[in-house]
């Protein structure tokens, strides 16, 4: 059973949730990686807006081969509002969920999401990399925070995104002439190993294998051609009952 760390109540207001955030961002650590990663999970998170339905999905690949190592699905409900900036409080349960379902615990950890390209720095990935004490990054298809200038047409190709003078991630063109994929370290590593990472889990679409993986999963629990997981021990974190609907 992969372990982590219960690091707060889930049971918050959003308001709540945002001053967590603030106490949270000065625990996170931008460095360079310490190991070679060997393992790597991706981890995606399917949900409907009005919905307390949660899809998650966490594949574990081996580098750098990318063969499947594990893979857990969950289907789960949350209380916590769908609030942009907070939805790490609405997936995170479920994801911790599907990890202390997992019999191996990756090196590193990559989710369909952002890191400290948020506008508090501190997005899923770094939230769950505290939690699960593991380098995390979030690898998105889409911009939370951040500018930047178009990279190179060509793979590997990449420009930095900053928001308000700093620098957040980066976009990074994982095939040529595509659309980037926005890069951001999320704790226990820096931007130069989430991008070389990213770029080590090619196997030979826009998004990285790990997540692609991971989406593929989420998507056939919806469909119900997958069953979720149920054997095995698992350490739930605690229910979330977040009230209200806020923009913050």
């Amino acid at each position: 059973m992969a372990n982590f760390e219960q690091l707060h109540e889930w049971d918050l207001t959003p308001r709540e949730a945002v001053e967590l955030q603030k106490r949270l961002r000065e625990r996170v650590r931008i460095e360079p990686l310490r190991k070679k990663v060997e393992t790597v999970a991706g981890a995606d998170i399917s949900f409907n807006k009005f919905d307390q339905t949660i899809y998650t999905g966490i594949v574990v690949l081996r580098l750098p081969t990318l063969e499947v190592v594990e893979e857990v699905g969950l289907v789960s409900e949350t209380k916590f509002p769908y609030v942009p900036g907070l939805l790490s409080f609405r997936e995170s349960p479920s994801v911790l969920e599907a990890w202390a379902k997992l019999k191996t615990e990756p090196d590193a950890v990559m989710f369909d999401g952002q890191g400290l390209a948020h506008p508090r720095r501190v997005g899923i990935a770094c939230h769950v990399g505290l939690i699960v004490k593991r380098p995390t990054l979030g690898c998105a298809k889409s911009v939370l925070t951040g500018k930047y200038e178009e990279p190179g047409e060509g793979r590997g190709a990449w420009s930095p995104m900053t928001d308000k003078g700093e620098t957040v991630g980066a976009a990074v063109r994982t095939k040529t002439r595509v659309q980037p994929i926005y890069v951001s370290p999320g704790h226990l590593i820096d931007l130069e190993g989430a991008i070389h990472l990213t770029l080590a889990c090619d196997g030979g679409y826009r998004q990285p294998e790990p997540t692609r993986r991971a989406h593929l999963l989420v998507n056939a629990l919806r469909r119900g051609e997958r069953a979720p997981a149920s054997d095995g021990p698992t350490k739930k974190p605690d229910d979330t009952q977040g009230q209200g609907s806020f923009e913050f």
